[in-house]
């Protein structure tokens, strides 16, 4: 399917899902406003600008309870709601180890190939790296390396075993969901042989310098896991990497809540910015491969940003989304509430037997609830 016909599809389908499945409590006069747009944009150059809590229909005690949860393990915050900052707390410009939450990141350097043409959802991988799956040799050997796509390698369903190096393909691409750091990994390299361009200084030139995001703010490590090169060009990491301080990472989760665009500049398309952190069309029907750990993530997993598309957050907004890092790393949009959160420090506890999204729950709900 041309992947024009795949964006048209699965905004019809979005509209429908996001008006049937919020609850009154949300279609307010105000929501309906921020999703439009109709709200003048205030954008962090070069600073946030600060609000209290109430000036921007929020509660401070609920904001508060969100925070002392969030502090449990340490670390530093941000909430924004109409690009104001209402609430911070630790060090904002200290950086942090975002582990997975690197993948978010990953998703919009996507966007910005599909912006520019260098690949499309839809592409075959190998046509963009021939060598893509070997090592180890004996992917070769199950014939579906011809079949993984760049939307499988974004969506967590191309089939790699978890680890970042060179793992196993475990089933055949598109028929399973299966977290893995192996596939955004490939898919880093199949982005860095599209523009022969090491991505840490492609990224700091089309996105993070516009964005105000300073080398102090972010670090991108070099490869941990597989040679330094490919073809000559510094390899990066989709599956982990990146260092950012709270305030780096709002400003990520800013540029996705306008939809990729930035003080009058487009970033991303945005019909890119809408649909990658949607669940891809179909995603939801298909089996988790390890269900004990992630539940029901083919669900509510978009193209490397985590969602609410199924309502596992009860009382939070089906249009929420997030990156998602160990050590609970995390850059969290409401668009129906215009608001973004950054979070980083150390791991929350997690009771045995527990939901993996149940350990979101103590920090999101407040948040929402202090929407008045």
């Amino acid at each position: 399917m041309r992947i024009r016909c795949w964006f048209t599809a699965f905004r019809m389908l979005g509209a429908i899902v996001f008006a049937v499945s919020l609850t009154p409590v949300w279609d307010t006069a105000e929501a309906a406003e921020s999703r439009s747009g109709a709200r003048e944009s205030v954008w962090p150059v070069p600073d946030w600008q600060r609000a209290e809590p109430a000036e921007v229909g929020m509660d401070a005690a609920r904001l508060a309870r969100a925070r002392d949860y969030a502090l449990t393990g340490g670390g530093s915050g941000y909430i924004t709601r109409h690009g104001r900052l209402v609430m911070a707390w630790g060090d904002a410009g200290t950086r942090y180890d975002l582990k997975s939450t690197t993948k978010s990141f990953g998703s919009i350097a996507l966007g910005l190939a599909i912006r520019d043409g260098k690949l499309r959802l839809e592409d075959k991988a190998r046509r963009h790296h021939p060598a893509l799956g070997v090592p180890p040799e004996e992917n070769a050997q199950t014939g579906w390396l011809d079949e993984i796509t760049i939307l499988h390698l974004a969506s967590q369903t191309a089939g790699f075993e978890k680890p970042g190096g060179y793992t196993r393909l475990l089933f055949r691409p598109g028929t399973q969901w299966d977290y893995s750091d192996c596939g955004p990994n490939w898919l880093a390299e199949c982005i860095t042989l599209a523009y022969r361009r090491d991505l840490d200084e492609w990224m700091f030139e089309c996105v993070f310098t516009p964005l105000g995001i300073r080398r102090s703010d972010l670090t991108w490590r070099k490869n941990s896991y597989r040679p330094a090169t490919i073809e000559g060009v510094a390899r990066r990491e989709f599956g982990a990497g990146i260092h950012a301080s709270v305030d780096a990472m709002a400003r990520i989760g800013y540029l996705m809540l306008r939809e990729g665009q930035w003080n009058g500049r487009e970033i991303l398309t945005r019909e890119y910015a809408r649909l990658a952190p949607r669940t891809p069309a179909g995603h939801e029907k298909l089996p988790v491969r390890l269900p004990e750990t992630y539940g029901s993530a083919a669900r509510h997993y978009g193209l490397l940003w985590w969602n609410n598309a199924d309502g596992m957050l009860n009382g939070v907004p089906a249009d929420a989304f997030w990156s998602w890092g160990l050590y609970d790393s995390l850059i969290a949009v409401i668009p129906s509430l215009d608001i973004v959160v950054a979070r980083a420090g150390k791991s929350w506890k997690r009771a045995d037997g527990a939901d993996h999204y149940d350990v979101l729950k103590p920090f999101f709900t407040p948040i929402v609830q202090s929407v008045r």
